[in-house]
């Protein structure tokens, strides 16, 4: 009989590490998941709701406006807040509305139109696209840094002051929230993502255990978490880091985050790639803002089931005017290692996709099925 169960906890062991293909972090302990903060349009789908203003314009009213100024405002393009936001459709929403419009190369049209909605509506990053009136992304400043007979458009941007890691510190710390328990195979997907930032410049990154030692701090968190930028449920916000010297880099606790294998292939359409989120983020934490260049890492928004972790020139040109470049680097692709891809790239199940399970889970189900044995 109890060779019988241990058969039978083999094979349950066997299927639920195989079966499990995302990770909703709901799974880390102590989080607190207190969403009182936000309206319930906020639902599954984050923002989905703004699809019911297409071709709204100057002049419109319409229920629920007031959220999506609320939005714009968020994200910077208002600079004052008033007590309470209309649904009107003014002349300041429409100025708004333009700035977002061209910022991501959009027709500057004023209106509400499909693509502008489709684009408002794809998860991104929590940080301001404009910050106290400045660092707007589609800048459009001249670039003739590599040569004087070649004139480029660089669209990559700072935060005001150009904030930026001290010359005399050069190999940063950092370390994850202790209550995360996060597994090595989540924080492997970190340390690649630094990689591809020192690849390019002279600065480099080591994980320590001390978390309130550290220069750039990580943690899962949910809801409102404190810092006055309350995360939002699955999709919407995904992230959002603080620029330097301050560190904080938090990730949205209730997404669906895939650290391995082929995110695309994902069977959950709200399949967020966390290796691609963690290499914006840090360039946020390094004092780079964002970029009207799509193709660009910092490029504020990015689609569930895509996988976008290689600098692109627009990147590497911004942070290398903060500080400098790697002497080793020669220009080409900022990929990890070898190793480091091997083990990136190893094959998994369920079309490559695992949850990332957190401490609980595994001793749980070994702990009651043990218990049977002994029966």
């Amino acid at each position: 009989m109890k060779t019988h169960l241990l058969l039978s906890l083999i094979l349950l062991i066997s299927l639920f590490s195989n079966s499990i293909s995302a990770f909703p972090s709901q799974f880390f302990p102590n989080i607190t998941h207190d969403h009182s903060h936000f309206p319930n349009f906020t639902s599954n789908p984050a923002w989905e709701y703004f699809k019911n203003f297409t071709g709204c314009h100057i002049g419109d009213q319409r229920d629920g406006l007031a959220k999506l100024k609320q939005y714009f405002y968020n994200f910077g393009y208002f600079p004052d807040s008033p007590s309470n936001f209309t649904d009107d459709f003014d002349d300041s929403f429409e100025s708004a509305l333009k700035t977002y419009q061209q910022n991501f190369n959009l027709n500057p049209t004023g209106v509400l139109d499909e693509s502008t909605l489709e684009q408002i509506q794809r998860p991104r990053c929590g940080v301001a696209d404009i910050i106290n009136g400045s660092s707007t992304m589609n800048s459009g400043k001249s670039s003739n840094s590599h040569s004087s007979n070649l004139h480029t458009v660089a669209h990559f941007s700072f935060f005001p002051g150009r904030p930026r890691w001290t010359p005399s510190n050069r190999q940063l710390t950092y370390a994850f929230l202790p209550a995360n328990q996060l597994t090595a195979t989540v924080k492997s997907v970190f340390s690649r993502a630094f990689d591809r930032w020192s690849a390019v410049t002279p600065l480099t990154f080591k994980e320590t255990d001390s978390f309130y030692g550290a220069d750039i701090t990580i943690g899962f968190f949910a809801g409102d978490h404190g810092d006055g930028e309350p995360f939002d449920g699955v999709l919407g916000t995904l992230a959002h880091a603080f620029s330097p010297p301050n560190g904080r880099f938090h990730l949205d606790g209730d997404e669906n985050w895939v650290a391995e294998g082929d995110v695309s292939t994902s069977s959950l359409s709200s399949a967020v790639d966390l290796e691609s989120v963690a290499v914006h983020e840090i360039g946020h934490l390094l004092g780079l803002g964002h970029s009207s260049v799509e193709e660009s890492i910092m490029y504020p928004t990015i689609s569930s089931r895509r996988k976008k972790v290689d600098l692109a020139s627009d990147d590497i040109e911004g942070v290398q005017m903060l500080y400098g470049s790697n002497p080793n680097y020669n220009g080409s692709s900022t990929s990890p290692t070898s190793t480091t891809r091997s083990h990136q790239e190893r094959d998994t199940s369920s079309n490559g996709v695992h949850r990332l399970i957190t401490g609980w889970w595994g001793p749980t189900i070994l702990t009651v099925l043990a218990a049977l044995l002994l029966v």
